[in-house]
């Protein structure tokens, strides 16, 4: 399971990612299309076309990490290419990476900081 801190944002790369990318690239996918500096410490989460298989990239005080997840069967939830990047909690980072699809769901309104 993946443990984020709750000053760490997530970010989703909407639409399809070429899962032949490493960590240069993906840096600079981070950059142009999420527009977000990718030393910064965020996750940033990338989808292939079929939505089997999942990249997450993290930049450590002295390198980057690179978080890969392949599906035996079935689909990730991801959202289309209508918006470039998508910002999600740690909580629905862990549904969407359990199998449910929280395109149909709404957040209730609660107190957070």
């Amino acid at each position: 399971m993946l443990t984020v801190p709750e000053n760490v944002r997530i970010h989703l790369a909407a639409g399809a990612t070429d899962m032949r990318k490493s960590f240069d690239t993906l840096a600079a996918l981070t950059r142009t299309v999420i527009g977000q500096d990718p030393r910064s410490g965020h996750l940033f989460v990338f989808c292939n076309g079929r939505r089997d298989r999942l990249k997450i990239l993290q930049w450590e005080s002295s390198g980057y990490w690179l978080l890969a997840k392949r599906l035996e069967k079935g689909t990730f939830s991801w959202p289309d290419a209508k918006q470039a990047s998508v910002t999600m909690t740690a909580t629905e980072l862990a549904v969407l990476l359990g199998g449910l699809d929280v395109r149909d769901t709404r957040k209730r309104p609660w107190y957070g900081r």
